[in-house]
């Protein structure tokens, strides 16, 4: 009776061993179509399909299964094949690259052979995105869908319409799966397209590879973690979404590694989590109600930094909807013929309007890097103090852990963060000179020059750091500066442009004047003419200071005056022209006159 009991527990452990083993199997179909027959090739997909099928290999499923350029017939035989295989896993996923289309609400996935030279040729020869989530609905716990298949669609401009209110839509149309524990995932939000890239595998396809691994990470955070990764390196064009929902537990692609108990949980870790909750929100309520609850500490300042970011994002977009209404009452202005002065208000009104939009824009962006930055400091220092806990487990294991625990680090600082005071100095002076306000190269010790390159960054930047010492606070203020603050002073005959000093240029006729500015040459007279009249005037002051020679009289024999003298002969006499009849030939001279 003992060995039947025995051999009842053995075979019941058995069975209770493969049913959760079962119970925890992973599948995955991966679908990537380039060469299409019919149109132009694509790319990426079969690089797309290879890279991702290559991940969930690494992250450990159980069966991964990677086709490429399916045909409608192998494209049926594969999701059936695959449907079969569901039915025993907990998870299942279906990704697919290539062509995709919307039609009447309906989305369909186009396998490489499909001819839709008309509209009713989709439903014959392409496969609804329905007949996909019946291959994954077997799945015990996870149901997933990922479709990078949002491309600009060259069928839909070849197609003849058998009916004129039959619509054929822009990327892929929303989806609400009825399944629970089902999602599905878009490369560009429904009614969008998506970007290839211009590199080996699409935006969309490298942010899968590298967020869903990750051991322990919530489909929900990791697909959120992929949307900002895309946004970013396509720079704000394209915004994947995802449809669906999951229950209240974390349900990660990937399960969390086992981790060895320690003597204590880390004491910010209900804090942790309640922040990634709000940054999963990122709406203002969700920062305000984790500021009242947590109104300080690290995670609180952090908070803070995110909703800074959500005002500057509300200024601007209160700044760009101003600027759409001054834009749209000049226009109306000038359609009304309004008077010179209306037209001339309403069009500073809009150049202020824009440029605070500019302004906001700006503001935007600082705050941006502001909260980027603290999120990356924040990641740093979980992973610090996790290492941190591991290393106190391992050493509590050798007898050891009192004084371990004592040397852990404060939350607010990672020790591996931590700098001595000659680099944390040559760090700010770095970030001066690349912000405008420090001219010479540093050199690591902080004296008169590096205080008042910090003064001009607090008088420009309106901040209030203490400039006597170099500290962590100032550095984490002028790198959250994106662009240069001090403004550039050039020498004379150069002017600022941009980070650079230029040199003025002035046209033929015009000279660089004392205040920078090109002015018109002042015309001077000639040189020659001067000297000419200063000749002339010299001549006749000479001329008036000579004296005048008395004049001789005339002897009988020798005539003289002014000019000179001249014989006479006897009995004749010598008289001016003046002394002569006006009808003289002889005027203008002097002339002998006899008796």
């Amino acid at each position: 009776m003992g060995v039947i009991r025995l051999l009842v527990l053995i075979i019941s452990s058995v069975w209770l061993t493969c049913g959760s083993a079962q119970a925890e199997k992973r599948v995955a179909l991966v679908i990537g179509n380039s060469a299409y027959k019919n149109v132009p090739q694509l790319p990426n997909p079969a690089n797309d399909a290879a890279l991702v099928g290559d991940m969930l290999r690494k992250a450990g499923f159980d069966f991964v299964e990677i086709k490429t350029d399916l045909t409608a017939i192998e494209t049926r035989k594969a999701l059936r094949e695959f449907g079969g295989r569901a039915r025993d896993a907990a998870v299942a996923v279906i990704y697919y690259a290539g062509h995709g289309i919307e039609l009447d609400g309906t989305n369909y996935l186009i396998p490489t052979d499909a001819r839709l030279e008309t509209d009713t040729d989709v439903y014959d020869e392409a496969f609804p995105l329905d007949r996909v989530l019946v291959a994954v609905e077997p799945a015990k716990q996870l149901r997933l869908i990922i479709l990078d298949a949002c491309r600009d669609n060259p069928f839909a401009n070849k197609m003849k319409r058998t009916l004129a209110s039959r619509g054929i839509g822009r990327g892929l149309a929303k989806v609400e799966p009825t399944s629970p524990n089902t999602m599905v995932a878009y490369a560009a939000k429904a009614g969008s397209t998506a970007s290839d890239g211009n590199a080996q595998n699409s935006p969309f396809a490298v942010a899968l590879v590298e967020r869903l691994p990750t051991p322990g990470l919530d489909l929900r955070k990791a697909f959120g973690f992929v949307r900002d990764d895309v946004l970013k390196t396509t720079g704000y064009q394209q915004e994947p979404y995802v449809y669906g929902s999951l229950g209240g537990e974390d349900v990660p692609l990937v399960p969390a590694k086992p981790v060895a108990t320690g003597p204590q949980a880390n004491p910010d870790a209900e804090i942790r989590r309640d922040y990634e909750l709000a940054l999963q929100l990122g709406t203002r309520d969700g920062w305000t109600a984790f500021l009242n609850r947590f109104p300080s500490g690290f995670y609180a300042d952090l908070a803070k930094g995110q909703l800074n970011k959500i005002s500057a994002e509300e200024t601007r977009t209160a700044a760009a909807e101003k600027a759409r209404q001054a834009e749209e009452e000049k226009a109306r202005l000038v359609a009304e013929r309004a008077k010179k002065t209306d037209q001339d208000k309403a069009t500073a009104t809009a150049k202020a309007a824009e440029d605070a939009r500019l302004a906001a824009e700006k503001v935007k962006h600082v705050e941006e890097a502001k909260a980027a930055a603290a999120e990356q400091r924040r990641k740093e220092i979980e992973a610090a103090v996790a290492k941190t806990l591991a290393d106190r487990q391992a050493t509590q294991n050798k007898g050891d852990a009192e004084q371990k625990i004592a040397a852990l680090p404060s939350p607010a600082r990672s020790p591996e963060l931590a700098q001595s005071p000659q680099e944390l100095t040559q760090a700010v002076q770095s970030e001066l000179r690349r912000v405008g306000c420090l001219a010479n190269v540093e050199n690591g010790e902080w004296g008169a020059k590096s205080q008042r390159s910090l003064m001009l960054f607090n008088k420009y930047a309106g901040t209030k750091l203490n400039t006597s010492l170099a500290s962590s606070d100032a550095l984490d203020a002028i790198k959250g500066r994106s662009g240069r603050v001090c403004p550039l002073v050039c020498d004379h005959g150069f002017r600022a442009d941009g980070d650079t000093c230029v040199k003025i240029a002035c046209r033929v006729g015009y000279h660089v004047n004392d205040d920078n500015e090109c002015e018109k040459v002042q015309e001077r007279r000639p040189v020659a003419a001067r000297k000419n009249a200063s000749k002339r005037d010299a001549e006749r002051q000479s001329t008036e200071a000579t004296p005048t020679k008395p004049e001789v009289k005339s002897t009988g024999q020798i005539y003289c005056n002014n000019s000179g003298c001249r014989p006479v002969r006897p009995g004749c006499r010598l008289v001016e022209s003046g002394q002569i009849t006006a009808n003289s030939t002889t005027a203008g001279k002097t002339i002998e006159v006899c008796n």
